[in-house]
């Protein structure tokens, strides 16, 4: 980014100081995170990661961070998430600590503010410095990140019982917007729960009754890749339908579960990628999983397919015949 486009920008009502002037600082500290490979998509990352650690879904089945009542996220588990977000993105972007402020970006104190509400809470101690301002809100899937420095005129005139006070929101126009509508990563389950509730209460429901040694897990997570074929599944959100630590190990076993009813369960290892294309389905990376339903079909047919082994499958439809499905060996073990 050049100078003059710097000062362009800051003819708009976007403006990142008192008008009519350049907060040179603040434009450095601008200039540095849009410098960043992927400055956008690791935000969104930052925020996905940070969210997902406060719900803990793994211990606590807990995938909506906005629930009310029984297995709700605590007021003071919120008010850590804007903990974990300053700490997952100084790491992520390799943040050193500021002398005063959270952070020091090419030697200039930043202060990191969160929110997922509609504003942001200043301290006293902020005042004439300089914010990234974050916010995430996990339900419309969208997120901004931006710097502003902070004075009186940007504040509204009330105070908190800790002496905090809010951005006003005609003031926000102030904000230098790094990312104004990022998207963050799919809250997979949060998604179900709108789009397939029953479906979700299905998955949840599977264990139901069962009264044996760790397999209740198992028989959500076989629940959830036959309710959901073609859709990839991420890690998060195996250990929160199974409530375990081992979330690859419950994806191996569904898979012997689930053969019988036809469905394979396809990861990042060879061949499974490659079967994935051939069949028209997203294709699993590291750590996500997409299954489906197969039918034996012949060469002939016109519809995508792929050779697992001597034989030509495809996704099964209505009329196809119920097949038990191949086996499908990889060159290593998923971790």
């Amino acid at each position: 980014m050049t100078q003059e486009t710097l000062v362009l920008d800051l003819s708009s009502p976007q403006g990142s100081g008192t008008a009519g002037q350049v907060d040179v600082e603040l434009e450095k500290v601008f200039s540095w995170f849009l410098s960043q490979k992927d400055y956008g998509r690791r935000f969104g990352e930052v925020i996905r990661k940070s969210i997902d650690e406060v719900l803990d879904g793994q211990r606590t089945g807990r995938y909506d961070l906005y629930k009310k009542g029984k297995g709700c996220v605590e007021k003071t588990e919120k008010t850590y998430l804007g903990t974990k977000v300053e700490i997952v993105a100084r790491d992520e972007f390799d943040l050193g600590y500021g002398s005063k402020m959270d952070y020091s970006v090419t030697g200039i104190d930043v202060d990191a503010k969160w929110t997922i509400g509609d504003t942001w809470t200043i301290p006293k101690e902020a005042m004439g410095h300089i914010c990234l301002v974050m916010h995430g809100n996990d339900r419309t899937g969208k997120f901004k990140v931006g710097l502003v420095r902070i004075t009186q005129e940007l504040l509204n005139l009330g105070e908190n019982g800790d002496g905090k006070r809010t951005i006003s929101a005609p003031q926000k126009r102030r904000i230098r917007w790094i990312i104004e509508s990022g998207e963050l990563p799919k809250n997979f389950l949060l998604g179900l729960e709108r789009e397939d509730p029953k479906g979700l209460s299905e998955i949840m429901a599977a264990s139901d009754g069962y009264r044996g040694a760790g397999n209740g897990g198992q028989r959500r997570v076989n629940a959830l890749f036959k309710r959901v074929p073609g859709q990839l599944v991420d890690r998060t959100t195996v250990v929160t339908v199974a409530r375990q630590d081992d979330g690859p190990k419950r994806v191996r076993d569904a898979r012997k579960h689930l053969r019988e009813d036809g469905y394979v369960v396809l990861g990042h290892l060879k061949p499974h990628p490659q079967i994935a294309a051939d069949l028209e389905l997203p294709i699993p990376s590291k750590g996500s999983w997409v299954s489906a339903r197969l039918a034996l079909v012949h060469d002939t047919e016109d519809r995508p397919s792929t050779l697992i082994g001597h034989q030509r499958y495809a996704l099964w439809q209505e009329g196809d015949a119920c097949v038990t499905a191949p086996e499908i060996p990889t060159k290593q073990s998923e971790s």
